[in-house]
């Protein structure tokens, strides 16, 4: 470890634990990637709303097979 890590290092440990543990939640959070785009957050509410309908029993599953019949063109 480089000297000026251990010394960081020192210094954390000897911060108050309220401090100690802000730098941690903001260490931590520099090690996620990006935010979510408001595209992606709004695709992940959707998401999350639909698996709620659908554990509530407001939103009626369909089988692969009943979509895809619907979708193919009515070649008869």
């Amino acid at each position: 470890m480089a000297e000026s890590l251990i010394e960081l290092e020192q210094q954390a440990r000897a911060l108050p634990p309220h401090d100690r543990a802000r730098l941690a939640e903001v260490l931590l959070e520099s090690l996620q990637g990006p935010p979510l785009s408001d595209v992606e957050a709004a695709w992940s509410r959707e998401i999350e709303g639909r698996i709620a309908a659908y554990d509530s029993g407001d939103l009626q599953a369909l089988s692969a097979e009943n979509v895809l019949a619907e979708a193919r063109p009515n070649t008869r």
